[in-house]
């Protein structure tokens, strides 16, 4: 049955040429040859990288906005919760225009402890806390976030580092945690607890929003990350916005402050999530959050021009060794915990 076709074809070779058909072979060989693309781990590294420069201006930003104690702006409370208030109305608009789907009902559920963390715990305290102490304190002590990342995204998401991996995340903990000391000479500030409970809210708005992003082996397709996001912003509008009304400032405020507040509303409370849970879904959650362990000291850098802080020699040491230990941490094996039988 097959002869007829194969025959015609073999007796069409010899009219070609020698050298065409040489030439006809190796040609397309080197120009169909496709680019060669990034790896999903490297692509995931570096949009960590990006979600961390747009979260490393959320404190400076965030005491922009809000103002020292001495000198109060808009309220801490109008702050995270206005920030996301208009964070969900651009969402609205923005998975309509995408034309995305609606979420399942399980994974509302998903959403909305999602936003616990993200919308709710992590904002309220930062904006608490960066009122009793500087940007560069407050910065220092959310570098615990990686860890605190790390943990909750071992326990919830199966997955088992290696002994190094928490090593090299310890290492770069330690180095954070003795930066804290050495600024607050030798002790912790009251405001430090409102600041660790930050930490922890972030970190679980962190795993919860990126296990979204992530098929559950149900059968049924993974959220897109920049997805999640929106629809956790969404789910959270009939709470924020009411709440963004109601505690709507009535004295005037600097520009700065309400140019504070539209950073950390469209950047750090969504744009910035966009590369985030995209590089955690692609990288894998445990390395990629480690790269945030350079977020306190870009933050600092970057509150010296926004609020004259000053940026001492010691603060680039310690970032220096924390990018070791973030470098390491990211050459250990992170694998998934066996299923349970």
């Amino acid at each position: 049955m097959s002869a007829p076709f194969v025959k015609p074809v073999a007796q069409a070779a010899p009219q070609a040429a020698p050298h065409a058909v040489a030439s006809a072979s190796s040609a397309p060989s080197s120009a169909a040859q496709p680019p060669r693309r990034l790896s999903a781990a490297t692509q995931g590294g570096l949009l960590g990288v990006l979600g961390v420069l747009i979260f490393a201006l959320t404190i400076p930003m965030t005491r922009l906005a809000s103002g020292p104690l001495a000198a109060p702006q808009l309220p801490p409370v109008f702050v995270a919760i206005g920030r996301a208030a208009l964070a969900g109305l651009l969402a609205v608009l923005w998975l309509a225009a995408t034309r995305a789907p609606w979420p399942r009902p399980a994974q509302w559920q998903q959403l909305a402890l999602t936003s616990l963390g993200v919308v709710f715990g992590f904002p309220l305290f930062l904006g608490w806390a960066v009122q009793r102490v500087d940007a560069a304190h407050a910065a220092v002590v959310s570098g615990l976030l990686p860890i605190s990342t790390a943990v909750i995204g071992a326990l919830l998401m199966r997955q088992r580092p290696s002994r190094g991996f928490w090593v090299s995340a310890l290492l770069g903990v330690a180095l954070v945690l003795s930066f804290a000391f050495w600024q607050g000479g030798a002790r912790l500030q009251p405001a430090d607890a409102l600041l660790a409970v930050a930490v922890l809210w972030g970190g679980l708005g962190y795993v919860l929003g990126a296990r979204l992003s992530v098929a559950q082996g149900d059968g049924q397709p993974a959220m897109a990350p920049e997805q999640v996001i929106s629809w956790v912003l969404v789910a959270a509008l009939p709470l924020t916005l009411p709440l963004a009304l109601a505690t709507w400032p009535t004295v005037p405020v600097r520009a700065s402050a309400w140019g504070g507040f539209f950073y950390v509303s469209v950047f750090s409370m969504w744009l910035g999530f966009f590369a985030w849970y995209r590089g955690l879904q692609l990288g894998g959650m445990l390395r990629v959050s480690q790269i945030q362990l350079l977020q306190p000291f870009l933050s600092m850098a970057l509150a010296v021009p926004l609020l004259g802080e000053t940026l001492e020699p010691t603060t680039v040491g310690f970032a220096l060794a924390v990018m070791g230990s973030v470098f390491l941490s990211r050459r250990m094996a992170v694998v998934a915990a066996p299923a349970a039988r």
